[in-house]
């Protein structure tokens, strides 16, 4: 059985590790099948591949695309896409701008709340200034002590009602799901069981998705507990999704779960992959 990843940050977006880094520690987690999904960019994608190949996993070209949904954030995944393609590219251009002034009100209000300098300690942890992300800043709040680990500041910080959190409109499910299908690419909805919507939102979500050409979802991640696995499987069943797999990687240490060590898709679902290869 083939072991699949699809879902992967390198330091071209949050990630601490550079695209061929990342692809050897996928390698050596036992990944056969590995994508590079960075948040609303693909400048990585021909180093991930090039090192994919060197290293004999089979590659597949992702982006990570942010969206404003019920004025939440979602995200969707891109899967096989052409990274040159000029609309995918210029998409992705329009959906980072604004992120330096968000970064930056972030920090003040970190500031407000007794946390001086975030902005320019946040910064250290960028290796792409164009995307720069709470996730940085969350890396920042640990490095001086406020907290233990990241998961420790998204309880206390950077979340809707607590300091440094300030919101920003990404691109809308059409539009990132034209530039996706445009580029030849599958959308997948990233992590579904992260929002923080009711089973009634959701339902218009997984349908407006639907309508807009989508079929396929995440259903095992790092960013679900087991039990969502099992939830998300159904629901992939009920509405004739295919079911994606990926640990949401990061950093080595900081996700839920590292690839050796995340399960397979559940039985009775399609994987997004079964007419790949």
């Amino acid at each position: 059985m083939l072991k699949v990843d699809l879902h992967c940050h390198s330091t071209v977006s949050d990630g601490v590790l550079a695209p061929s880094d990342v692809a050897a520690y996928a390698r050596k987690g036992g990944v056969d099948v590995w994508a590079l999904t960075d948040h609303d960019e693909v400048g990585g994608i021909k180093a991930a591949r090039k090192a994919a190949g060197e290293l004999g996993m089979r590659f597949v070209a992702g982006v990570e695309i942010s969206v404003t949904w019920a004025n939440e954030t979602v995200h969707v995944v891109g899967l096989q896409v052409d990274e040159d393609n000029p609309a995918l590219i210029a998409g992705l251009a329009a959906t980072r701008n604004g992120r330096e002034q968000r970064a930056r009100e972030m920090a003040a209000q970190l500031e407000q709340a007794g946390i001086p300098g975030a902005y320019e300690g946040a910064l250290r942890y960028v290796a792409n200034p164009d995307l720069m992300s709470r996730t940085h800043f969350a890396r920042f709040l640990c490095e001086i002590g406020v907290c233990d680990t990241t998961s420790e500041v998204f309880r206390r910080f950077l979340t809707e009602g607590r300091p440094g959190y300030v919101p920003h409109r990404w691109a809308t499910l059409a539009e990132a799901m034209g530039w996706i299908r445009g580029a030849g690419g599958i959308p997948v909805i990233a992590h579904p069981g992260r929002y923080r919507f009711s089973d009634t939102a959701q339902g218009v979500l997984f349908d407006e998705f639907r309508q807009l050409g989508g079929n396929t979802i995440e259903v095992v991640t790092g960013s679900h507990t087991p039990d969502q696995y099992a939830i998300y499987a159904e629901l992939a069943r009920r509405y004739g999704f295919l079911a994606s797999r990926g640990t949401d990687f990061h950093a080595p240490g900081e996700a839920r779960v590292e690839f050796a060590e995340l399960p397979p898709l559940p039985s009775g679902v399609t994987p997004v992959w079964h007419d790949w290869f």
